[in-house]
């Protein structure tokens, strides 16, 4: 079965998806593109005449385009503002839709439409593509292996200097709700665990080209006593970190270090007499899941399984708005100077 999809919104991030639909055979087999919304007519086009889908619909209201096409999926790629009314009417017109993160601006508007996927019997999930990298599988195998025992920390480094241009550059919490989002959200999926609490400092550096937000540091409570730390900038100019931040994990037994490229370093307690006991190294095994580790490819090939086995995505939005209420918890201690609890949140 060949899934008819419209791509509302077409700026930059559109294009990875389409590339990914395009370079990975199983999802050109099974998704067709007919239709592009964007409110500039001139930029769907273009996007159309670089992908070679001159024979698309081209529209700037979603609901006529969905009628227009008979679609039977949305692809969401707006800003955030414009998220809610892009994904509720989709759901209403009877579309699955796979969303760009963060899936709403409030937990009221991310339960809403959770409510309106499951009364229209329609998936809804979450393009949480940093999931679906080599490392966050190689660091979450690792976990579950026990290979350093009890997990009690998970810990990141983020310091990038982006020069985008465009619409971050005039968000509000621009770090928080545009990257942080894909740590907080690998850091839940890496542990395992539920996020209880957070108490987060948020800042503008001198220097910033950013409106609001573009340094937060965040300390958040897991389940099970585990720890989560959090500290970025994305005013950060020198020497970068990976995009997908530097991660420590630290254990009953040992830890591991992953600077968010190809260094793994994981090692357990040794047996020296003194003070310090020093450390045996050990493996660090590859992904489970090879397909798992491609991406957007990943993410859209899950989405598409789901749509046709009834099983819910692991970033379906019943669960991803889990990583939303660490966001806009961790905004809302910023705020206030106090910790927030989010327990309650998401769950």
């Amino acid at each position: 079965m060949k899934f008819n999809a419209i791509l509302c919104g077409c700026g930059a991030m559109s294009k990875g998806w389409l590339r990914a639909i395009a370079s990975t055979p199983a999802l050109a087999e099974s998704i067709q593109i007919v239709g592009l919304v964007d409110l500039n007519r001139a930029t769907a086009e273009n996007l159309a005449k670089e992908f070679s889908l001159e024979s698309v619909v081209i529209g700037s209201d979603l609901a006529d385009v969905i009628e227009a096409t008979k679609a039977d999926l949305v692809f969401d790629v707006v800003i955030p503002a414009a998220r809610f009314g892009v994904v509720s009417t989709a759901l209403k017109a009877g579309c699955h839709v796979l969303s760009e993160k963060p899936m709403a601006t409030s937990l009221a508007e991310g339960a809403a439409l959770i409510d309106l996927a499951a009364q229209a019997g329609k998936v809804h999930a979450i393009i949480q593509n940093r999931r679906f990298i080599s490392g966050v599988r190689r660091l979450r195998r690792f976990v579950e292996e026990g290979a350093i025992g009890d997990l009690t920390g998970v810990h990141c480094d983020f310091f990038l200097g982006p020069h985008f241009g465009g619409f971050r550059e005039e968000m509000d919490n621009v770090l928080l709700l545009d990257m942080a989002i894909h740590t907080f959200d690998a850091a839940r999926f890496v542990s395992g665990k539920v996020p209880l609490s957070v108490y987060c400092v948020e800042k503008n550096p001198v220097g910033s080209w950013y409106k609001h937000g573009a340094s937060a540091h965040a300390l958040f409570d897991f389940s099970d006593d585990v720890v989560f730390s959090y500290r970025g900038s994305w005013c950060a100019e020198g020497r970068r970190t990976s995009w997908e931040s530097q991660w420590r994990l630290t254990g009953s037994k040992g830890m591991l270090t992953w600077d968010g490229e190809e260094s793994f370093e994981a090692a357990v307690a040794g047996n020296e007499p003194g003070l310090l006991h020093g450390f045996t190294p050990i493996e660090v095994p590859g992904p489970k899941h090879e397909e798992e580790t491609h991406g957007h490819a990943s993410v859209i090939a899950s989405f598409i399984e789901a749509i046709r086995t009834g099983k819910p995505p692991e970033t379906a939005s019943g669960d991803n708005i889990r990583s939303l209420a660490m966001v806009l918890g961790a905004i809302e201690s910023a705020k206030t100077g106090r910790r927030v609890d989010i327990s309650a949140q998401g769950q």
